[in-house]
């Protein structure tokens, strides 16, 4: 099977690059926004039909990324968005919100859907859910081992694409809130400040841990996977996505064509081997350092080094001395005039020394070209490097290398186009009838032209095949190139080189002009918005006849209400998550009868529910946010500790625990951020959803008002859960193992925090799949917004515990006790517990700019 190999794009120069270094597709985003790099320069919707029309015209593929989640009152524009797109021929659009992904369905049922990686896809039984709900690709997480994937190939039949180079999210997408937490810029919103990238310290057992030039204890390396490419072949991954849309053309064409040969080579049936030269061009295209990622399973020291976070190319070689305004330099790799390189130094300090070398000495000879061994001297261009801040035994990394850039750059702007489309001629020459050429592309065009005047007999040289294929077959200045001719010629015809000129160069014309015809398409008539509300309303309706009238509710589509739903009626719930036994303990004492565990160990669940039923009070037990391939066994435990419901965290315990008749409630970790969300999530058979983290007040009463309230269960009360990772902390620092089956558990034995650069110390846990979650420390509350959400009818409200004292939790149940009985205001409860006043914190999507990387 041959994969297709898809490029990223932020610009047109980007798509060129990689039409001409052989993708087979490229994906992008808009300016509209609704896309995951927000900050790339993105397409507008005026250039769309351009911009698809060159891929078609080159045999390839377009994807629009519109996977970010939506907001209610933005719903109106991804419709129309959606509308453009289908009209404009995209060939399939990537999606995380399932409100989206619903509106892209009912707007365009032949438009084809990809699940983005944000939707946080790890094994065939997430998988089946989105295919139900009609996704057709699967973008993989990056967290999954190459036997995962193929364990996930054999329980679906849907596409797989896998990452194969680019950039390491430590977190999984889609589960990462550390920029909207720490800045108010959401990942799931495009805008992510990368907070992964700057230096953290680690706190065991609140003592500083000194970890000599180890700050950067949460910036994987990049993947570089061209070696596993035969391996992810043989898994059964079906597409290969280089990352990067937030970077140059040169980027994408020098990735592009190192892919291309990679799958040509694995193709072939032949080994992945790259030379030590190509291996370096990638790295000066960009490079954190090059590792498998997850794709070998876990090697916690190799993911993350923690040296650095930043493109620092290739290794050059180590400064030997300082002279002047020289510096001696022992290379490891080769060097030229025109180079950029790098001095080690501490960047956030602003001591990283750097340039672009001006002059390369070997002795008193100035050399011409590169050399790549022994001792050299180097000057810089004026001013660029300060030679103080130089020292012997100090790193020289090889940052840019100009000569290389310039060929990427060659590969995508020559007249001449590397990549040519092949055109099938069928020619009919009959005496006395015009000359007749019909000219099919491989990408389907269609065109044909005929000649003035009709063929008269020829008296010396009548027409010939061949001669027809060497003056027909003369596609030069177009990216068009003759396959085959075939030639039906009736008595002896003549044809005139004039004629033969002139029939060709309007051939030319009309393929240049014709355009790749678009596929037929239902497109639905607007607003299919009100329709789709009308239609969840109608449902609601129809539940709520049920509930009331006490008949099967089997017959209704959608969940009807349970205990305490009656919106109007029926009096606030507060419900406690605890994460021990002490906090449950506190919260039953405090009276609290519905309860929700969150526990590392899910032993310690059977003692949870004892307690819960001793008390009267229900419990829910929360699932792990990540399910891989043959952990099921954990969901078939926690079924069977008798529990009052499961609040769920992933599409794998979603299906389970509804199979076996356990009521759910859908968590935070579904991203449900528009009222469609939240009646696809009904319709699987949630009771409740727990509204985004991502909507801040206003935008969280608008989905309120939008959305049955009594459907909704609010946090009011959390520390946040920043980064959520399959890298362990505890072991890649704590411990002389790789994995969790070598690493000692070192999470039960030591309590860990990272303190950021404001000297904030955040908690780190790790979860039953050794999975580690950052908690931030400092507990948010959305006291103020409660009497607003109780007017439009909400009823559920949650608060989470993280390490409160017995005492605290009393103090924290008693608050909002009060707040919801309207004895105690929003503000004072959350001046009491010291918490930040707020509700969320992300930006609109059209709303003004910052720079990302400020707000950390």
């Amino acid at each position: 099977m041959r994969p297709e190999l898809l490029a990223p794009a932020r610009d047109r120069d980007c798509v060129l690059a990689a039409i001409e270094n052989g993708a087979d597709a490229v994906y992008f985003g808009l300016q509209v926004g609704f896309n995951a790099r927000d900050r790339a320069v993105n397409f507008t919707l005026e250039e769309l039909p351009d911009v698809m029309g060159l891929l078609h015209q080159r045999g390839m593929r377009g994807y629009v990324t519109l996977n970010t989640l939506a907001f209610p009152s933005e719903l109106p524009m991804v419709e129309k968005t959606i509308r453009t797109l289908a009209e404009t021929g995209v060939d399939a659009v990537l999606v995380q919100d399932l409100g989206v992904l619903q509106l892209v369905r009912a707007v365009c049922p032949d438009l084809a859907i990809h699940a983005s990686t944000q939707m946080t896809l790890t094994s065939a039984e997430c998988i089946a859910v989105a295919e139900q709900l009609g996704v057709e690709r699967i973008v993989l997480a990056r967290e999954l081992a190459i036997d995962e994937i193929r364990a996930i190939r054999a329980g679906t039949h849907v596409a797989l694409e896998a990452f194969v180079h680019g950039a390491l999210c430590v977190a999984y997408s889609g589960q990462c809130l550390t920029s909207e937490s720490l800045g108010g810029r959401s990942a799931n919103r495009g805008q992510c400040a990368q907070a992964c990238r700057l230096p953290f310290e680690l706190v065991c057992d609140g003592r500083d841990m000194d970890l000599g030039p180890v700050k950067y204890l949460l910036s994987p390396q990049d993947l570089a996977a061209f070696e596993l490419v035969p391996q992810l072949i043989d898994a059964g991954v079906s597409a290969l996505k280089i990352e990067g849309r937030l970077k140059t053309a040169e980027y994408v064409a020098n990735m592009t064509r190192h892919y291309r040969q990679a799958i040509d080579t694995a193709v072939a049936g032949r080994p992945v081997q790259f030379t030590p030269r190509q291996i370096e061009e990638m790295e000066l295209s960009f490079s954190r350092g090059f590792s498998p990622g997850w794709l070998l399973g876990n090697d916690h020291k190799r993911l993350v080094p923690g040296i650095s976070s930043a493109n620092r190319g290739v290794l050059l070689g180590e400064v030997t001395q300082v002279r002047g305004q020289r510096v001696q330099v022992r290379l490891t790799r080769g060097i030229k005039a025109g180079d950029g390189v790098t001095f080690e130094g501490d960047r956030l300090a602003g001591l990283e020394q750097g340039g672009r070398v001006w002059a390369v000495y070997q002795g008193s000879q100035r050399l011409e070209a590169s050399i790549d061994h022994g001792l050299v001297e180097l000057t810089f261009v004026r001013d660029a490097v300060d030679f103080a801040q130089l020292w012997p035994g100090q790193q020289i990394w090889k940052t840019d290398d100009q000569e290389l850039a310039r060929r990427m750059r060659r590969s995508y702007t020559n007249a001449d186009p590397q990549r040519r489309v092949p055109v099938t001629l069928t020619v009919r020459a009959v005496v006395g009838e015009p000359l007749c050429v019909e000219a099919r592309t491989a990408t389907g065009t269609v065109c044909e032209v005929r000649s003035d005047e009709p063929l008269s007999a020829a008296r010396q040289r009548p027409v010939t095949g061949e001669l027809l294929e060497e003056k027909l077959g003369r596609f030069g200045g177009t990216v068009y190139e003759l396959d085959r001719l075939e030639a039906e010629i009736i008595g002896e015809p003549m044809v005139p080189m004039s004629v033969l000129g002139k029939v060709r160069n309007r051939l030319k014309e009309l393929l240049e002009t014709s355009g790749v015809p678009l596929p037929p398409r239902r497109i639905a008539p607007p607003p299919v918005l009100e329709r789709l509300r009308a239609e969840n309303r109608a449902e609601r309706e129809r539940a709520a006849q049920v509930a009331a009238s006490g008949r099967d509710a089997n017959s209704a589509p959608v969940a009807a209400p349970v205990r305490g739903t009656n919106s109007v009626l029926g009096e606030p719930e507060l419900r406690v998550l605890c994460r021990t036994l002490a906090q449950l303990e506190a919260a039953l004492s405090c009276g609290i009868r519905d309860v929700q565990v969150e526990f590392p160990d899910i032993r310690q669940y059977a003692d949870a529910v004892s307690m819960a039923h001793a008390s009267q009070a229900q419990i829910y037990l929360a699932t792990p946010r990540i399910q891989k391939p043959n952990e099921v066994g954990l969901f078939r435990a926690m079924a069977r500790h008798g529990a009052d419901g499961i609040l769920v965290r992933n599409f794998g315990g979603l299906t389970f625990f509804a199979a076996e008749g356990l009521p759910c409630v859908a968590d935070f970790s579904f991203n449900a951020a528009n009222d469609l969300t939240v009646h696809q999530l009904c319709r699987l058979g949630v009771l409740r959803v727990t509204a985004s983290y991502d909507l801040n007040r206003d935008q969280l009463l608008d989905m309120v008002a939008a959305s049955p309230p009594h459907w909704l269960e609010i946090v009011i009360h959390q520390h946040m859960p920043l980064f959520h990772m399959e890298h362990c902390v505890f072991c890649a620092l704590l411990s002389p193992g790789t994995n969790h089956t070598n690493c000692g558990r070192p999470c039960d034995e030591h309590q860990v925090r990272l303190r950021d650069r404001l000297g904030l110390e955040h908690l780190l846990q790790a979860d039953v799949g050794c999975r580690n979650t950052l908690y931030n420390a400092v507990a948010q509350s959305g006291a103020e917004v409660v009497p607003e959400l109780l007017t439009a009818g909400v009823r559920h409200f949650r608060v989470e515990l993280l390490e409160e004292t017995t005492d605290h939790v009393r103090q924290t149940i008693d608050l909002y006790r009060d707040l919801l009985a309207s004895r105690q205001s929003g503000k004072e409860v959350w001046r009491q517990l010291k918490a930040v006043n707020r509700v969320g914190v992300t930006r609109g999507t059209l709303e003004e700019r910052r720079n990302p990387l400020a707000i950390l």
